[in-house]
């Protein structure tokens, strides 16, 4: 009987951290980030005063949203390796094809 008691107390003690965090997603948000995500998506284009096109309207802002943030998030994570501009191999004595010094900027780009 007091084996029962303890597995029950250290499974309630492992249980209780995974239940405080399930609640922490689950908070409502507040007028601050409401207010941040409407001016967000009529900067990307869409209009609430246009009643017409609602559906389409809110799905092409979100989706301009959900872009920016992907290239925001891939710009982040393209250089993380801390080596410094190796990451294009080239032959002995010949640069990579669009590779660029990291002493100096680029005069142009090759396209």
């Amino acid at each position: 009987m007091k084996a029962l008691i303890k597995a029950a107390a250290v499974a309630l003690a492992l249980a209780v951290p995974a239940l405080s965090f399930a609640q922490s997603d689950n908070q409502p948000l507040t007028r601050a980030q409401v207010r941040a995500d409407l001016e967000r998506a009529m900067k990307a284009g869409y209009n609430p005063s246009d009643r017409m096109h609602y559906p389409e309207n809110i799905q092409a802002a979100q989706a301009r949203i959900a872009a920016e943030n992907a290239s925001r998030q891939a710009a982040a994570q393209a250089d993380t390796s801390g080596v410094g501009g190796a990451g294009n191999a080239a032959e002995s004595g010949h640069a990579a094809e669009g590779s660029v010094s990291s002493y100096s900027p680029p005069i142009y780009k090759r396209y």
